[in-house]
């Protein structure tokens, strides 16, 4: 369990200092980024449109799909860990709480 804390955590350092190199903490707000991750979300779903749900597996993904569909999920999980940090969420904890909310509901 640790592993994945440390691992979340190294990640919104990077990121945040990515950000902070680049002067982007007041473009940075909550309401901002959370505009991008629903853009980016949109991009993300915008790889599968036209496809039927065989077609959307894997293995039958080409190469090139693939890797563009990995950088679009690359482009909402930066977004929603730079949220999580700017909001001071500990990501882990909060996914964990929510799977135990679904597990009860579901």
């Amino acid at each position: 369990m640790g592993s994945l804390v440390s691992e979340i955590n190294e990640l919104k350092s990077e990121i945040r200092a990515f950000a902070d190199a680049r002067d982007w903490a007041i473009f940075h707000t909550p309401k901002n980024l959370s505009m991008a991750v629903a853009g980016e979300a949109g991009e993300l779903v915008s790889e599968f449109q036209w496809l039927t749900a065989e077609e959307s597996k894997k293995e039958n993904l080409d190469a090139e799909k693939l890797n563009d569909i990995k950088m679009e999920i690359a482009d909402v999980a930066l977004y929603l860990f730079r949220l999580s940090d700017v909001l001071d969420v500990d990501l882990a904890e909060v996914m964990r709480e929510k799977m135990k909310i679904n597990e009860e509901r579901f």
